[in-house]
C-alpha cells in the first residue's frame, strides 16, 4: 500500500459515494487507475465491504445503546460467537479494563430493547452488564 492508496482509502471513508472521476481529479491520477486501485483493495481484502451510516436520529432505529459486558475466565469467544448471531447488535468491540466486550444495539422499541438485553444477559459465560442508552449523537 501506498500514499496513494491511502489518500485514496481516506477520501472513500469521507465520502464513498464520491465518483470515481472526482477521486481521480483530487488525486491526480486517471479513473481507470482509481478503479483498478479499489478492486485490487477490494479483492485482497484491504476493503472488506462498503457499508451505509444513516445520519443521527433518521428514525431507523428508535432506541439506541451501548452495552459493556464482562465475561467469565476465558469464555470470550464463546460468548462473541453468541452474540454475533444478535441482529440487533451492530457493532462489537473487545477492550481492557472492567469490561471484556462493548456492544452497540440498535432496536426498533423499547419492549425490544428490554428483549434483546434479556436474551444477552441469559448467555452462558457472562457474568455482569451495564447499559446506556445513547441519547444524542454529537459527532459521527
Amino acid at each position: 500500500m501506498d500514499d496513494i492508496d491511502r489518500r485514496l482509502l481516506s477520501l472513500m471513508r469521507d465520502d464513498c459515494r464520491l465518483p470515481v472521476s472526482s477521486m481521480a481529479t483530487i488525486l491526480g491520477i486517471s479513473r481507470a487507475t482509481v478503479r483498478t486501485r479499489i478492486d485490487k483493495m477490494t479483492n485482497d481484502g484491504t476493503i472488506q465491504g462498503f457499508t451505509l451510516t444513516l445520519k443521527a436520529g433518521a428514525g431507523v432505529y428508535g432506541v439506541r445503546a451501548i452495552a459493556m459486558i464482562e465475561v467469565a475466565g476465558q469464555g470470550g469467544e464463546k460468548v462473541i460467537r453468541r452474540l454475533q448471531g444478535f441482529p440487533e447488535i451492530r457493532a462489537m468491540h473487545t477492550t481492557n479494563g472492567r469490561w471484556d466486550i462493548v456492544a452497540e444495539i440498535e432496536v426498533e422499541t423499547l419492549e425490544a430493547f428490554d428483549k434483546t438485553l434479556r436474551d444477552i444477559r441469559h448467555i452462558d459465560g457472562i457474568t455482569s452488564t451495564e447499559t446506556s442508552i445513547l441519547l444524542s449523537t454529537r459527532k459521527s
